[in-house]
């Protein structure tokens, strides 16, 4: 295979195509479907799967009978090239707000507990008075934000840094950390107690996280410590929503921080069980990209974070 004689970007004359079909190999994982996918024919597609190569030096994919894999090489490519295509997308996103008179937009990702205190009020703040920005909100586990953050989907993070890898290309500010109580609601039978025992929670149903989270597997290990079975009477969500539904009308438990249901709690439509549950998740804080600079609306949204999140959570333990 040729290699690559002067500078990467010398060598190299990838295009958006190049970029696109390359994503589309990576989710399809076959050279026929990624190209039906990218609107051009296999021999087409084969073609810029091998100037890809070629020009780089590397092999991007292995190939097979059931398809094609991703090598090393193709991963970080193509962790790049799906960075590179939100960008352009964002930036392409923010013309036309500009052109309809917004200014410019920003992307949040946040965690259940600053997603319903420390961001909406930051967010509050920088529409007072800057009414014209345009701010995405998403709501999810850290794992999954991060992996958009590090895409370029998300401009900024509330979260926590969970995998090694492409750590470094992170840039984190510890906030604060999120003690989990057992919440339940008002006329729950267990609420009715003035203590209540890890062996009582487990005959109840639970309004779980995804299995492979770090806040479900901090939640079973309690369970196992204490010598108990893994609760049966579950329901997998990560909407904050369906949670809250599913407390109001039922008998089932969750472990949430107290703050995420505040209003709840404090009408008396909800209760925190007299049980120390012994879950503590890691500090959560702002993530950003190290070497990606913000917008200027990101600045300001930045900003509002960081001031309200000293007035929230300075003080606290």
């Amino acid at each position: 295979m040729v290699q690559p004689t002067t500078g990467w970007f010398g060598a190299t004359r990838l295009k958006t195509r190049h970029l696109l079909l390359l994503v589309h190999l990576y989710e399809q994982r076959s050279v026929l479907r990624a190209a039906e996918a990218a609107n051009m024919t296999q021999p087409a597609a084969s073609k810029l799967l091998a100037e890809m190569e070629s020009q780089l030096g590397v092999p991007l994919f292995e190939r097979h009978a059931r398809g094609v894999e991703p090598t090393g090489y193709g991963q970080v490519l193509i962790r790049r090239a799906r960075a590179a295509l939100s960008e352009i997308g964002r930036a392409h996103d923010e013309i036309v707000a500009l052109r309809s008179g917004l200014i410019g937009q920003v992307s949040i990702g946040t965690v259940v507990n600053p997603g319903t205190t420390l961001v909406p009020q930051a967010i509050a703040e920088v529409k007072r008075e800057f009414p014209g920005i345009l701010i995405k909100v998403e709501m999810d586990y850290s794992r999954p934000l991060v992996a958009k953050l590090q895409d370029g989907q998300l401009d900024i993070v509330i979260g926590r840094i969970m995998e090694a890898e492409g750590a470094a290309e992170l840039d984190f500010e510890p906030l604060a950390d999120e003690p989990h109580a057992t919440i339940v609601r008002a006329d729950h039978p267990l609420a009715r107690r003035d203590k209540v025992s890890h062996a009582d929670l487990a005959e109840h149903g639970w309004i779980m996280p995804p299995q492979g989270s770090v806040l479900r597997s901090k939640l079973d290990a309690v369970f196992l410590e204490h010598g108990l079975p893994l609760p049966q009477n579950i329901v997998e969500t990560a909407s904050l929503p369906v949670i809250i539904h599913l407390l109001r009308n039922s008998d089932m438990l969750s472990a949430l921080p107290a703050e995420s249901v505040a209003p709840y709690l404090q009408t008396g439509q909800m209760r925190v069980l007299p049980i120390e549950l012994g879950v503590r998740m890691e500090y959560f804080g702002i993530i950003r990209r190290r070497d990606q600079p913000l917008s200027p609306g990101a600045e300001r949204v930045l900003q509002a974070l960081r001031t309200t999140a000293h007035r929230i959570y300075s003080g606290k333990e």
